[in-house]
């Protein structure tokens, strides 16, 4: 009796790709207690990081041209209050494969581009979601960025000038200059960084940089 074809060699492959699958989530998180009244009508000033693989990334602004992207343990990003976690989907997408991703998306995203309107951390995890499962994170995230001009009035004033400032860990500041970004209530030297500069304070300890990587051409590999 002629023997069945064996089925193990696509059921490996079939076990090592649920392996290399994750759930992609995002973490919202507040940046003012107004956000308890807010909340309820769709709107509020958040603040988000896609978690997938085990570890949560996301967009912060300090004043340097080299990567704002960051990653922390899950649920825990210093300096916000975490409200809700959102399951977005899946990503086929191994850990190294991911990460290679993350490198080169963080060439796009360096810390002195950050702007509360056109460019913040809901910004960068809409695009990640987008590229990891085709759909988009929620709007009422980021729906106060989408409002314009108008979202800087409805701020804190302690949200209004330069706060927590992520600052990777390779550069080094002066005792007065991190001084001076404890202080939430300072306003900035700078007109133009006052009115479009919103920077995330934290103690660099809890955050890890992505180092960036350079984006492939194709003609480089072939």
């Amino acid at each position: 009796m002629p023997s069945l074809p064996s089925s193990s060699g696509s059921e490996n492959v079939e076990d090592s790709n649920k392996k290399n699958s994750s759930m992609v989530y995002l973490n919202v998180y507040d940046l003012t207690p107004a956000n308890n009244y807010l909340y309820v009508f769709g709107v509020g000033i958040f603040h988000s990081g896609i978690e997938v693989h085990g570890m949560e990334y996301g967009f912060g602004a300090h004043e340097y041209p080299t990567s704002g992207v960051f990653e922390v343990q899950p649920r825990s990003c210093p300096g916000f209050i975490f409200r809700r976690s959102i399951l977005l989907g899946s990503t086929d997408m191994s850990y190294s494969e991911f990460r290679s991703f993350i490198e080169r998306l963080s060439a796009k995203y360096h810390g002195d581009t950050y702007h509360l309107i056109a460019k913040n951390c809901n910004h960068f995890t809409d695009e990640v979601c987008q590229q990891l499962t085709g759909k988009a994170i929620p709007a009422w995230v980021n729906r106060l960025a989408r409002v314009g001009s108008f979202c800087n009035c409805l701020l804190p004033e302690s949200l209004q000038v330069a706060a927590v400032r992520h600052l990777p860990e390779h550069l080094e500041c002066s005792d007065d200059e991190g001084s001076e970004s404890d202080d939430l209530s300072e306003s900035v030297d700078s007109e133009d960084e006052g009115s479009n500069h919103h920077l995330l304070t934290s103690p660099t300890r809890e955050v890890s940089f992505i180092s960036e990587k350079p984006m492939t051409l194709a003609r480089d590999l072939q």
